[in-house]
């Protein structure tokens, strides 16, 4: 079962949800879902085409910004930013959710968003992104 954590108004991170969740995220108003872990991460994950396909049925947007536990680059983050410029709400997960809210957090200092509130949200929902405050 899907462990969502609200970061903020617009987005929102877990773990990776079973393709048959993403009804869940739908009818929670989530009209784009990003994924954070690069494809074949780990056995038994789905496909990008078929995690793009459960999303699709839901009518929402599948969007990869993939990338390895600790290798978030830049242009990940200013990917993200730009996708949170739409003003959608988003679902962002990883195999964890870590590095989909140290990514939420990244685009939020792009977007010249309050560190503390960054740091309380993310705090509140159980993830350390003190590593990201220190770099942006």
């Amino acid at each position: 079962m899907m462990d969502s954590k609200q970061l903020d108004a617009q987005v929102s991170v877990s773990a990776e949800p079973a393709l048959d969740e993403m009804a869940t995220l739908a009818k929670a108003g989530v009209e784009v879902v990003v994924c954070n872990r690069p494809e074949q991460e780990a056995e038994g994950q789905p496909s990008f085409a078929e995690l793009e396909q459960a999303v699709a049925a839901e009518g929402m947007t599948f969007v990869a910004i993939p990338f390895s536990r600790g290798q978030m680059q830049p242009a990940h983050s200013e990917a993200f930013a730009k996708l949170l410029s739409s003003g959608k709400k988003v679902h962002a997960f990883c195999r964890t959710g870590n590095r989909s809210c140290n990514l939420w957090a990244a685009a939020g200092c792009l977007n010249s968003a309050d560190k503390k509130l960054l740091q309380q949200a993310a705090q509140k929902a159980g993830f350390d992104i003190s590593g990201v405050l220190v770099t942006y």
